[in-house]
Parts: C-alpha cells; sequence; structure tokens
C-alpha cells in the first residue's frame, strides 16, 4: 500500500447514523450520492436495483472487471438487493421494507412511484416516522413538474451555466455533476432536519428537492443585484464579479497560479510583494469598491510579476506573504499531495481480482463520530438472500421468487 493512503478498516469510533435505516431506490446519481454520505456515517441503506441491469453508474465511465470504478465510490458501505420494482410481488416488498425503514430515498421523475403503487405520502401514512427523498429534476409540484431532468439541465436552469464561460463564448460545463451532487447534499440537509423533527414529534415527512433549486441556492447575489439593480451577471472567465483583485495569473512556466488578494490588509501585502508600493498605499483602492474600479489595472500589474516567475516560486511568495494562493490541481496532483493523505482523504479497497483502488476519503470530519468505509460496494444481488431472510422469508418464497425473474443476486 502507498505510504501516503489509508486503505479501508472498520472505524473504531462509534457511528453517528448507526441504526438509521435507509432505502434507496434512486439510480445513477442525485439518490444514490445522498444515501452514500448517510451510509458513511453508519446508516444501513438497502440498494434497491432492477435484477438483470442494476444501477446503470455500473457501466459508467472507465470500467475494471466489467465494472465502473466509480462504482467502487458512490455504493461503498450499502448493501445491493436486486428487485423488479414493475412487478406487484416487488412493490409489495418495497412496502414491507419501508414499514420498518426510517428513510427513503428515490430520484424517479414524478409519478413514478405513485405508478408502482409506492406513494411516498401513503408509505409516510403507513409508516407516520418515515422520511422520504424526493428529488427530480424540477420538483414534484409547478408547470415543468413532468419534464425529465438531469443534472446538467438543473445547472443550467438554475443560473450556473450562464456564468460558467469567458465573456463572449459558449458557456461550459462544470466538468463534473456538480447539479446533482448539490441536489443529494440538499436532500441529506432535508433528512437530518426531518431526522430533528421526528425526534421531537415522531413524524415522519416528505422531502422535496428539485435540481435546478439546488443550484440556484448557490447563486449568492445573482438575484437581488437583478431585483435591485437590473443587472444581469455575466461569465467573467477565471474572475469573480465585484470582487478584487482575484484570478488566475499566468506564470513563467506556463502554469497558473489562483491568487485571491481581495482582502484589504491582504491587497497590501500583495502590492508589497510584487513590487508595487505605489498601488498598495493608494487611498482608492483601500477598499473593495476602489479596487473592483480599477481591477483591469490590478491584473495586470499582478500578472507582469507571475510572468517573471515559476509557478512554485510564485507560490512560495505568497504563501510567506500571507496571502491566499494555490495552483490548479489535476487529479495526479490530488493523488500525491501529502495534505491529501494526512486527512485521509486518499483511501484504498481491494477489488475481487486482489488489486487495489484509490478512492476519496470521508467528508465532513467529526470528532467524536467520524465516517469509515466499512464495506466495498456491492456485487449486484450480493445481499438479496440476506436481506429477504431478515425480512421472514424462506429460502423456499426467496428461490421462487429469483426463479421467476422477481428478484436477483446469488443463492
Amino acid at each position: 500500500m502507498n505510504s501516503q493512503t489509508s486503505s479501508l478498516q472498520n472505524s473504531p469510533s462509534p457511528s453517528a447514523l448507526a441504526g438509521l435505516k435507509v432505502l434507496e431506490l434512486g439510480q445513477l446519481i442525485a439518490g444514490p450520492f445522498a444515501a452514500k454520505t448517510l451510509a458513511d456515517f453508519g446508516a444501513d441503506v438497502i440498494k434497491i436495483e432492477p435484477p438483470v441491469s442494476g444501477d446503470p453508474l455500473r457501466k459508467w465511465r472507465m470500467l475494471k472487471d466489467d465494472t465502473s470504478v466509480w462504482w467502487q465510490v458512490q455504493s461503498r458501505n450499502k448493501r445491493s438487493l436486486a428487485l423488479d420494482l414493475r412487478t406487484s410481488e416487488g412493490q409489495a416488498l418495497v412496502r414491507q421494507l419501508a414499514q420498518e425503514a426510517d428513510v427513503l430515498i428515490e430520484n424517479f421523475r414524478p409519478g413514478a412511484m405513485e405508478g408502482w403503487g409506492l406513494s411516498p405520502d401513503e408509505l409516510v401514512e403507513r409508516n407516520p416516522r418515515l422520511i422520504v427523498l424526493r428529488i427530480s429534476g424540477y420538483g414534484q409540484t409547478g408547470p415543468y413538474r413532468n419534464r425529465p431532468g438531469f443534472g446538467v439541465i438543473g445547472e443550467a436552469m438554475g443560473g450556473l451555466r450562464h456564468l460558467t464561460a469567458e465573456p463572449g463564448r459558449v458557456p461550459v460545463r462544470v466538468g463534473v455533476s456538480i447539479g446533482d451532487t448539490l441536489a443529494a447534499l440538499h436532500g441529506v440537509i432535508g433528512i437530518l432536519l426531518a431526522l430533528q423533527h421526528r425526534h421531537a414529534t415522531g413524524q415522519g415527512q416528505v422531502i422535496d428537492v428539485a435540481l435546478y433549486e439546488a443550484v440556484f441556492n448557490c447563486m449568492e447575489s445573482l438575484l437581488p443585484e437583478y431585483s435591485a439593480f437590473g443587472a444581469v451577471r455575466g461569465p467573467a472567465g477565471s474572475a469573480l464579479p465585484g470582487i478584487a483583485p482575484t484570478n488566475a495569473y499566468l506564470c513563467k512556466d506556463g502554469a497558473y497560479a489562483l491568487i485571491a488578494g481581495n482582502g484589504d490588509s491582504i491587497f497590501k501585502r500583495l502590492m508589497a510583494l510584487i513590487g508595487r508600493p505605489d498601488l498598495a498605499n493608494a487611498p482608492s483602492l483601500a477598499d473593495n469598491a476602489g479596487r473592483v474600479a480599477r481591477v483591469q489595472e490590478l491584473d495586470e500589474a499582478i500578472g507582469a510579476w507571475t510572468a517573471q516567475h515559476s509557478v512554485q516560486a510564485v507560490l512560495d511568495a505568497l504563501e510567506q506573504a500571507a496571502v491566499p494562493a494555490g495552483k490548479i490541481y489535476t487529479v495526479a496532483d490530488i493523488a500525491t499531495d501529502p495534505h491529501y493523505a494526512s486527512r485521509g482523504m486518499l483511501q484504498e479497497v481491494q477489488l475481487a481480482d486482489g488489486s487495489a483502488l484509490t478512492v476519496p476519503g470521508i467528508v465532513p470530519k467529526l470528532s467524536r463520530t467520524p465516517g469509515s468505509q466499512r464495506c466495498k460496494a456491492p456485487d449486484l444481488g450480493q445481499d438479496t438472500h440476506r436481506i429477504l431472510s431478515e425480512m421472514g422469508l424462506s429460502a423456499a418464497q426467496i428461490e421462487d421468487l429469483r426463479a421467476r425473474g422477481i428478484v436477483g443476486g446469488k443463492a
């Protein structure tokens, strides 16, 4: 094992969500990411997948031994129950599981659950303590509710895509499914809020998270600026409009340094470092408003300095001057970075063929009840027999369901 990488192991500390029973009915990204976050902190997550194909994420992007390596991140600490939700028997089993569950997570298009006879409102009526998280593109209500919506659509409607571009060029997408992830994290927040309410009242509830709303919730001053001034913020490349100086500056070796000199005292230290005391002591640049008015001049001055030095020399000098700065990391930088390693953000799992796979560690860090990787992502239907046995089904009943294709997995 790499000395900078910690391996998967059981945590000796208690888990924050130990004893919490979660049903995951979603697939791909948003719902499963929310469930993964709960599982990382001790929840018993039963992931329900189609018996033959499983979650499509199993085949997304780069595969090793015919399974996506992404799967080892998204489905760690979960149990897999291969079950056909389109059958009446499968639906009955879900209703039985929901009767004993604390949380149910789904991210199908609105109406799908109701079409399967699994209306969340009815599930909560049967189990008043049940908390149901519903994640969809546009939410469960409103004129757009029935439209299909993936994360990229939510990013666009939420206002993010318009801002991610160089001025005058086509807006680009963030290189990961950030809309899905933001929705998942809002869903986790909703679950924790609902658990607190349940602790006080004994009542469960339904949580409605829309992808576009999760993105929109992160758009800072976008709407009030439009409301107050009619201002439509546009793309600004690597800069942050209205805050100066903060940008990406080209260095002598062709790499970029990200420099945030937008605090009043930080700005003075930065200008002193680059040999511009005239700018450091200019009364008109003493606050952010004055610096924004002269942002082009400031960017040119900083860029002229960085162009004379390598990115590492720039970063070393800025660290000494206590000016926030950093380089643009590739995944190769991440995988070899000592700070990532020291905080347990590079962990290893062992695959079926015996090879090691490095995966991200767990966030956030809790002092008393930290999260942990207790088991690697399951094979399709790996836990079907055990879960159904726990529900009281006999081996003969399970085999009958398997023979008729209602459940999957090994006997």
